[in-house]
């Protein structure tokens, strides 16, 4: 049994029929152990030793083995597989090839072809790799694309990975993704709250005010509101961090600041929106008249 319990050691616990197979089991020997609890039947062909806790590492497992031998684990519980962040989603994505049988157990199902480049092994499963799960991971939460060209990827890693998968699901908004990234997200920050003020006819506002020997992005000259928009971490430096700090010092005395990030401008805009207007209206009605 040293080579099964090596197995179920590396696997979280988790094994497949054919994989007890490989370790001695006969058939008949798996389903002894089904009927006694000490393994449970997650999906059809696929057990958890009962005898440790069923992590999300096991839960995404499970879903990936019950999908089929072609099955690859995609999306956010890929970039969780690959320690990009720290949280497995509630939902398991799981891609399967155009052509062939699949199952849809416990997972969301897609179905396409990914290039063989991107399709890995980690930690014994089946993964997309890691550019391309950021890419597809990416898609509405744009934190998780930042936060790996900090630490795991780069942009031109990034740029190959789409452009061997054309056409797949959210391709458009990954390319938008990346074009913000390799500029920066300031400037792009910049025109998504301005084109939101003109939407919403919110006035009293100047783009690009000069005040003291500073530019000031976006502001409330006649009640001193000043917005600063911060770009992507992936960005910042030492010297871009002092410049920035320095500058809010100075004219602190004088101005109420708010600063926003990118993920703000696109993630929760209504919150921004009404920040400022509230922040605009209470220091307009405090003013002497």
């Amino acid at each position: 049994m040293d080579m099964l319990d090596h197995w179920l050691s590396q696997h979280d616990g988790v094994i497949t029929r054919a994989q007890a197979a490989i370790c001695g089991l006969s058939g008949d020997a798996v389903d002894r152990l089904v009927r006694r609890g000490t393994w449970q039947t997650i999906h059809r062909g696929v057990y958890f030793v009962a005898d440790r806790p069923f992590t999300a590492d096991a839960r995404i497992r499970c879903a990936v083995w019950g999908a089929g031998t072609n099955a690859v684990l995609s999306g956010e519980a890929a970039a969780f597989w690959h320690r990009v962040i720290s949280e497995a989603p509630s939902i398991i994505e799981v891609t399967t090839p155009r052509k062939g049988r699949s199952r849809a157990e416990g997972c969301r199902l897609r179905r396409r072809d990914i290039h063989s480049k991107d399709i890995v092994e980690r930690r014994g499963m089946r993964v997309t790799s890691l550019d391309l799960t950021v890419l597809e991971a990416s898609i509405g939460k744009a934190h998780i694309m930042d936060r790996a060209l900090q630490r795991h990827t780069n942009l031109e890693g990034l740029r190959q990975a789409d452009a061997r998968n054309p056409g797949r699901a959210g391709a458009s908004e990954a390319k938008r993704l990346l074009k913000v990234a390799a500029h920066g997200a300031r400037s792009e920050g910049e025109r998504l709250l301005i084109g939101e003020f003109r939407s919403r006819d919110i006035r009293g506002w100047v783009a690009n005010f000069r005040w003291g020997g500073y530019e000031l992005e976006i502001a409330f000259a006649a009640e001193m509101v000043a917005i600063e928009i911060d770009g992507w971490a992936y960005h910042s430096d030492h010297d871009a961090f002092q410049r920035d700090r320095s500058r809010q010092n100075d004219i602190t005395p004088n101005w109420t600041i708010l600063r926003y990030t990118w993920f703000d401008l696109t993630e929760r805009m209504d919150h921004v929106i009404a920040e400022i207007i509230s922040t605009v209206d209470r220091i307009r009605c405090s003013q002497p008249r």
